[in-house]
């Protein structure tokens, strides 16, 4: 009997602890989180649209579903203050709307125009998005100083819409195929097979060199080279004379002093690390080469 009991309170103490577990998981959703390389991804898909558009500036400022700060880049070319400017991201956040509502409310006559304006922390200005991911805001992303609000605006939501897309995605990222046609014509002229513009980490030239180059610097890329036919003489290292930037990252000179000679032909592959300066000399006609440029 005594036996009986024990095992009867023992059933009871194990459904209560069954039922205060189901309780509790009840009241605990999951939440998603942004994380700092989601931050950077999406401040560099909106970098690649600023390219496309040929926006003469602009910082991009990603925030956490707080508001916090997690990342900022300011693009060549923007006014001084912008970095100070991340409002409009954590406003976005804040409101759970895009900043775009905010403004033309404001330029209406319509009501809140004077509770809103004194709002502390409140950016009132296009270029706010939101970042959503399955349903649930993890962020913001807000743009200033580009040629105009619409831009700012298209830009912000070009790094929220490839965010969220490559953050809900479940099967594998997109696989990239060019045909032989199309690679012959790429080596033909010399071009860019697959440009980074969706927000990747990383380009491929079809690259075709028919003479002498100058020096080059990449600041931020990693070339990665394999030659596809011919040879040349190639520096690498040492300092390049005359530099100058030519484009965001890139540097430009006239030749290389002290950096160190190699010959390379079809079959080679070498890495030259950003900002090492490199240069090619006394090529073949034509020389083929692939390069990788990882950032």
């Amino acid at each position: 009997m005594n036996t009986f009991i024990r095992n009867l309170r023992r059933g009871t103490f194990v459904a209560a602890l069954l039922s205060v577990t189901v309780l509790a998981a009840a009241q605990i959703a999951d939440k998603k989180t942004l994380t700092l390389s989601g931050a950077e991804r999406a401040i560099a898909t909106a970098k690649a649209e600023a390219q496309k558009l040929q926006a003469p500036g602009g910082v991009i400022a990603v925030v956490d579903d707080g508001g916090n700060l997690m990342a900022l880049e300011r693009l060549d070319g923007t006014f001084s203050a912008g970095a100070n400017i991340s409002g409009k991201a954590r406003t976005a956040v804040m409101f759970k709307k895009p900043t775009r509502f905010f403004e033309e409310l404001i330029n209406s006559n319509g009501k809140g125009r004077t509770v809103m304006t004194a709002l502390e922390n409140f950016t009132p200005l296009i270029g706010g998005i939101p970042i959503v991911v399955d349903g649930q805001i993890v962020g913001g992303i807000g743009v200033s100083g580009a040629a105009s609000a619409d831009q700012d605006e298209k830009l912000a939501i070009a790094g929220a819409s490839a965010l969220a897309t490559n953050a809900t995605a479940t099967a594998d990222p997109p696989v990239t195929y060019f045909d032989k046609s199309k690679v012959q014509d790429a080596f033909a002229k010399g071009s860019v097979l697959l440009d980074g513009s969706d927000g990747r980490n990383y380009m491929v030239h079809a690259s075709r060199r028919e003479k002498p180059g100058q020096a080059e610097i990449h600041t931020k890329d990693t070339d990665v080279i394999y030659v596809l036919d011919g040879n040349a003489t190639f520096i690498t290292g040492g300092e390049a004379v005359e530099a100058n930037t030519t484009a965001p990252d890139e540097l430009r000179g006239s030749s290389i002093r002290n950096g160190q000679v190699r010959q390379i032909a079809k079959g080679d592959v070498i890495v030259v690390p950003n900002g090492v300066p490199h240069q090619f000399l006394e090529v073949t006609n034509p020389f083929l080469y692939y390069v990788v440029k990882i950032r």
